[in-house]
């Protein structure tokens, strides 16, 4: 059963823009991507929206619905009543490009200060070894699209834009867990982590968590664990010395895969 729905679209660039008003006809079972391009196809042939794949994958549609940042692909109509007003706005954290398109390359820039995964040499028959649990461990992290809903959401940059130089946000703080619990990885990212990174500003609020559509616990498995980890490193005397006297390959407990 379709109806007329009515959209607020977020119009303009750079110097500034405002909402404007349209009412769409949709279908049943369509998401607020289907509207947008029926929008764009109809009424608005100028509409800037970044989007790819359609199936939640690809994180280019990524913007705020209703003020809360979605994927748009993924946001089906039927979240909301037919007599409400669906507003689309582009995601606030990052700079205006076009309507709905944001400048995103500050998350390109961030990408490029996490020091590589530098592995173990092999083993003298030309394998590494490493436990399935720490294959398990990293899948997780892996899921991550980088939409860069939870780079929007973090207030660390989305209300202080002048903290983006010292503050690499959720996303790549996922990286740095990725990276440095991975059993044969020999880079020790603790102390970037905690410095240029600025993992000490971020306050484990979870709003990076509650709006992953791949729903990675960032908070809970990656964040808080890398701070203890710098934790350990910095304060724990024990961690300390153990780390003057051993290596992680050295101490790693290792299977055959």
């Amino acid at each position: 059963m379709g109806y007329d729905l009515k959209m607020r679209l977020w119009r303009g660039d750079a110097t500034g823009g405002e909402l404007g008003d349209f009412t769409v006809a949709v279908e049943e079972g369509e998401v607020v991507l289907d509207a947008i391009h029926r929008i764009q196809a109809t009424q608005a042939g100028d509409l800037a929206v970044r989007w790819n794949c359609k199936a939640g994958k690809c994180g280019s549609c990524s913007a705020e619905i209703n003020g809360r940042p979605r994927l748009m692909c993924m946001t089906r109509l039927t979240d909301f009543a037919e007599s409400e007003a669906i507003t689309v706005a582009p995601m606030r954290a990052f700079p205006v490009i076009r309507d709905l398109v944001t400048d995103v390359s500050f998350n390109y820039e961030k990408a490029k200060e996490v020091p590589a995964f530098a592995p173990t040499p092999r083993d003298a028959d030309g394998r590494r070894r490493m436990q399935q649990v720490d294959v398990e461990r990293g899948q997780e992290f892996r899921k991550c699209i980088e939409c860069f809903l939870c780079q929007d959401v973090c207030h660390v940059v989305r209300d202080h834009d002048d903290n983006k130089p010292a503050f690499a946000g959720p996303r790549f703080f996922l990286r740095y867990a990725e990276l440095d619990m991975h059993p044969l990885d020999t880079n020790d990212r603790r102390e970037l982590a905690q410095g240029a990174a600025g993992l000490g500003m971020c306050n484990i609020t979870k709003c990076c968590t509650e709006v992953c559509p791949e729903g990675i616990k960032i908070t809970d498995n990656a964040i808080i664990p890398m701070k203890e980890r710098v934790v350990d490193r910095k304060f724990d005397p024990v961690t300390w010395l153990g780390s003057k006297i051993f290596t992680r390959g050295d101490t790693a407990q290792r299977d055959e895969v």
